[in-house]
């Protein structure tokens, strides 16, 4: 379920050639389709090796940054034109690619390796290729890389000279990736081993679209028995406080610190049964139950008399289907008789009840009964006088 929108520039419009005019195949661009009535309608923007060609108009870089800080996705893969004056950096895009180019194109084969970062991030934690010497990946080289500087973001892989190859980042709602060259299609093609290409760009593209599996700050909660485990994935933290909310509404802190994988964690003993609540700092919340899914209460709730039938042949009453008659009459009856019939239900009148304590409430203080029994007869003998 996925709609692409791609275009590829054959031939620019100030280009002259000898090419006949009905033989060209070059449409207008949709720009007001694409980057202003539908931008919020895609998913995820990718610029493949684009340089200014003078062709977008610069207002629709500003729309791009607007919909990247309300929460849509960026891709950018650099080529060589990054690095030089018709980079797509030297637009409102700088204020959102976490990368920034030196002015160099490095060109000698390098293979990409993982960074500390990178080794803890669920997008390229754990990436799936045999391993070759000295338990390093056996993927592939590549051939050239832009040289970067990273501004923000984390830098999950390097290549040639230790150089950023592969930065994320988020940026207010929204997420960028940067791939700092155009050759990972060598891995693609098994070049000297190949390498974990769609694993790799599958994993950017779904963290990039906010995956919760591929998500580095995700707050996790399991329930075993009585046992709850917290873990949060945020393996740039060392220790973190996460409110705990229990079924009877008592709120506790919850302090996780590091487990051996880099993540944070903490095993909770539960002490009642019923759902908790967890929230961390950046307002992610989590739920566990703990003790029966299916209760009692809930397991058979088909509508049946079985089940009260006994108590109600006990106390003399029956069972009514209200389906089936019109509404039932009440009646209050004495003690030691049937109460229910055709159509009726009755209420045994037991007479019975009981004095727990009597208060009387004056409704007036003395004092307001004293001035106004005077004023009375102040206006009794005034009235008297007048007649």
């Amino acid at each position: 379920a996925v709609d692409l929108v791609h275009f590829t520039i054959l031939r620019e419009p100030d280009k002259l050639d000898a090419t006949p005019s009905n033989e060209l195949s070059l449409i207008a661009f949709p720009f007001d389709e694409l980057f202003e009535l539908k931008l919020y309608d895609f998913d995820l923007i990718i610029f493949d090796r684009y340089r200014l060609n003078r062709i977008l108009p610069q207002n629709y870089f500003n729309n791009i940054v607007r919909f990247v800080e309300k929460g849509g996705a960026l891709l950018v893969t650099s080529g060589p034109s990054y690095s030089n004056d018709d980079s797509i950096y030297f637009t409102s895009l700088m204020d959102v690619l976490p990368g920034a180019p030196d002015g160099e194109m490095i060109k000698k084969p390098y293979k990409p390796a993982l960074t500390d970062e990178g080794k803890m991030h669920p997008v390229t934690r754990g990436l799936n290729w045999p391993v070759g010497e000295n338990g390093q990946p056996g993927w592939g080289p590549w051939l050239r890389q832009v040289s970067l500087h990273t501004q923000s973001g984390e830098t999950l892989m390097d290549g040639a000279d230790k150089k950023p190859l592969i930065i994320l980042d988020r940026v207010q709602e929204g997420r960028v990736a940067q791939i700092a060259s155009d050759h990972i299609w060598l891995w693609s093609r098994g070049y000297e081993g190949g390498g974990p290409y769609a694993e790799l760009l599958r994993r950017i593209v779904h963290w990039l679209m906010k995956e919760p599996e591929l998500d580095e700050r995700a707050l996790e909660v399991k329930v075993s028995d009585t046992d709850i485990t917290v873990r949060s994935r945020d393996y740039r933290e060392k220790e973190m406080q996460v409110t705990m909310t229990k079924p009877d509404g008592t709120i506790q802190s919850v302090m996780l610190e590091t487990s051996p994988d880099g993540s944070l964690q903490k095993t909770i003993k539960a002490d009642q049964l019923g759902i908790y609540s967890f929230e961390d700092p950046s307002k992610q919340m989590q739920f566990a139950i703990v003790g029966q899914v299916n209760p009692p209460e809930l397991q058979g709730v088909k509508t049946t008399p079985d089940i009260l039938k006994p108590l109600s042949d006990a106390s003399k009453g029956g069972v009514i289907w209200l389906s089936e008659t019109a509404q039932p009459t009440i009646r209050r009856l004495d003690k030691n008789r049937v109460y229910a019939g055709y159509n009726w239900i009755g209420l045994r009148r037991n007479g019975d009840y009981t004095v727990r304590g009597v208060e009387d409430t004056p409704l007036l203080p003395p004092w307001a009964v004293v001035a106004l029994l005077v004023g009375l007869a102040t206006f009794t003998w005034w009235r008297e006088g007048r007649s």
